[in-house]
């Protein structure tokens, strides 16, 4: 897959970082608003960290964290994993799977500029496969090759 991350995959994101200062409720309820599963950390653009629908489950619910008073600095991952504009759907999609994550935030010089999830770049891959497929096809029904 020959498809960057920005503008292939990753196009006209509208960036929201949560303060560090969030509760843990009011950051569930901006993920489930916003139907998305991971919410980026920071001030300004400057990322600090990421927090998931996972994080919810193994780091609030699972040791009895209280949401409304829980915040957001005491659960996300610090300074996570990131992947720049330029880089490969192809080599993102696979550092998510050898990773085990599920979403990725997207950086330019210390300044946000997207997240990028594995849904976004199966997405990607099947519309180049089909992509792929048709431009086969038309290859080989209009040179008449195997028409016998």
């Amino acid at each position: 897959m020959h498809r960057k991350v920005v503008p292939d995959i990753v196009n006209k994101q509208k960036i929201e970082l949560l303060p560090v200062t969030t509760t843990v409720r009011d950051a569930a309820r901006n993920m489930a608003e916003r139907h998305i599963g991971a919410i980026l950390v920071g001030e300004g653009r400057r990322l600090q960290g990421i927090f998931t629908e996972r994080d919810v489950l193994t780091r609030v619910v699972a040791r009895g964290l209280d949401p409304d008073t829980t915040t957001l600095d005491k659960v996300m991952t610090r300074n996570p994993d990131t992947v720049g504009p330029g880089d490969l759907a192809l080599e993102v999609l696979e550092r998510l799977r050898v990773s085990g994550y599920r979403h990725l935030p997207v950086v330019e010089v210390d300044q946000v500029v997207g997240i990028v999830s594995i849904r976004d770049l199966y997405a990607a891959a099947k519309r180049e496969l089909e992509e792929d497929l048709q431009q086969r096809e038309a290859f080989i029904f209009d040179t008449g090759y195997g028409t016998g």
